[in-house]
Formats: structure tokens, sequence, C-alpha cells
């Protein structure tokens, strides 16, 4: 009998061990992944989205990703396993925030999609830093063959050290959140999110939302969020938030935005230097505008 030998093999952060006979070519990803290997020079076949999106991709999340030319296979519960399989993947990278779930695929396409195709889950969740993400995104692009780290290391070491610089100089409140709708705002813990979690480590004052209950988030409404008297708004720009419409005319909200500076804010970063790069320059720069 010949005996199949697996010559590539990646341990993900559900500790699950997904194997190949040869390195996979044809990659289907979550959005966020599949904008983190395109940043790493791998193209995706297709990528697909979370139960928070729609019917189409949501530009926020794609970074540099060319939406008209990668196909989107579906979101949610209008994700279906043949959806996927149509793609012919010899490898589905998807994130997760935990607990062992693959995030935006239902749990039960997600158990038989690992009937058919090797299923690589990173985790991107809380306690994360935004460097050990970076790192195993970067490990899982070398080993489907990439090079370099995504972007450059030395602009991500110069976007720190200029972030951290106008952190000392021009201090600056940030507050991030993520609009409800006309009575409710989502105030991000910072602990919880790598991306601002690094900001702290670098000096930023991240602004820390009162205690109750939210893992992620604290929801409350506009005032709370005039309360807090931000300098700086990182405003969640992803399709699920409320768009401006429906809340821009609320008093504490007008006080916020002619108080702050605001900035669109993608709670689902690429994992990449260049993104994360970025990211810190815009911080940077809204700190030394302010």
């Amino acid at each position: 009998m010949e005996r199949h030998t697996e010559v590539w093999e990646f341990t993900d952060d559900r500790g699950h061990v997904a194997a190949a006979a040869d390195v996979p070519l044809r990659v289907v990803a979550y959005i966020q992944a599949g904008a983190t290997l395109w940043d790493h020079g791998i193209r995706p076949e297709g990528i697909f989205g979370s139960f928070h999106d729609g019917a189409g991709a949501d530009p926020a999340k794609a970074g540099a990703l060319p939406l008209g030319e990668v196909r989107y296979l579906g979101a949610g519960a209008g994700l279906g396993l043949e959806a996927v399989l149509a793609a012919a993947p010899d490898l589905v990278v998807a994130v997760t925030y935990g607990g062992g779930q693959v995030y935006g695929v239902d749990p039960e396409v997600a158990k038989h999609l690992e009937e058919h195709v090797p299923v690589v889950a990173i985790d991107v969740g809380q306690g994360r830093s935004l460097g050990a993400v970076r790192e195993r995104f970067a490990e899982l692009a070398r080993s489907l063959g990439a090079r370099g780290g995504g972007g450059g290391l030395g602009e991500l070491e110069r976007a720190a050290r200029e972030l951290g610089r106008a952190a000392r100089e021009r201090p600056g409140r940030v507050l991030a959140l993520s609009p409800g709708g006309p009575d409710s705002v989502h105030l991000a813990r910072p602990a919880r999110w790598p991306d601002l979690s690094a900001l702290t480590a670098l000096g930023v004052r991240t602004v820390e939302p009162p205690e109750g209950p939210g893992a992620n988030w604290n929801t409350a409404g506009w005032a709370e969020a005039a309360a807090l008297a931000p300098d700086i708004v990182l405003v969640d720009s992803r399709v699920n938030a409320a768009p401006p419409g429906q809340y821009a005319a609320d008093p504490h909200w007008r006080s916020v935005a002619a108080g702050a500076r605001l900035l669109p804010w993608n709670p689902e970063l690429p994992a990449s230097e260049s993104a994360h790069a970025r990211f810190f320059d815009q911080v940077a720069q809204a700190l030394r505008d302010g």
C-alpha cells in the first residue's frame, strides 16, 4: 500500500494540526485573514465575512485586498459548506476569539468543513498582543511560501517610535467606540483589543469606559461617551456599525465631534507590519494635530 507523507503542517491556536501532502496554494480565508495574507504576498482564492456582515465584503475590513478581484463567498448564516468547497481550497484560514470557535462560520458548517479541507484558526482575541497576532500570521504565511513580515519591519519600528514620541509630546485622550444607533454606543475596553493595548503600551492615553457588563465593550448612551471628554475618537468604520445619519443629530455626539479629532477605526486590522504601521501613523498624526 502506498503511504502518503504529509509535507506541510501547521499547528493553529486551537492546538489543531492542519496537514497536507503539498504546500497549500488555493486558500480561502476570513476577510481579516485574507487581507493579512495579501500583505504577505499571498492571494486568497476567496474570502468570507462574519455574522455581522452582509451580502457583500466589508471594505473597512479589507485592507489592501482588491475586493473586485477576489471572490466573496458569503457571511455568517449565508455562508454554506458548498460555497466554500466550490472555491476548491487546499486550506481555509480563519480567526478565533478563543474557546475553539471558528469565527464567522456556523459551528455545524465549520465541523463539516474540516472533514474536507484543512482549517487553520489564528487567535486574535483578548489576551493576545498585537505583536503576537502578527507573528502567528507571519509564521503561517512563511509556511505557505511568503517571505518577509508583510510590509517591512523597519516601517513598523519607525511608526512605533514616532507614535511614542507623539504620545509624550502631545498627550491626548483616545477613546475607541462603535456607534450602536441613535440612543446607544459601544465603548471599547482598551485592554480587550490587541490594537488598543498596543497604543497603551506605546504611551497613548487610551480612555477606559466605566465598569459594567460586557467583556469587550461598555454599551452606554451618547451622554456617557461625551462625559469621557476624549481628544481623539476612533470610530468603528465597519458596515455593522450604525451609520452617522442615525446619531449625527444627538447633542452629546455633536459635543464629542466638536471637541475631538475623529479617525475611522477598523477593530479587525490586517495583522501585518504594513497595516499596523499605517494605524500607528494615523494615531500619531492625530495626536500631533490635536
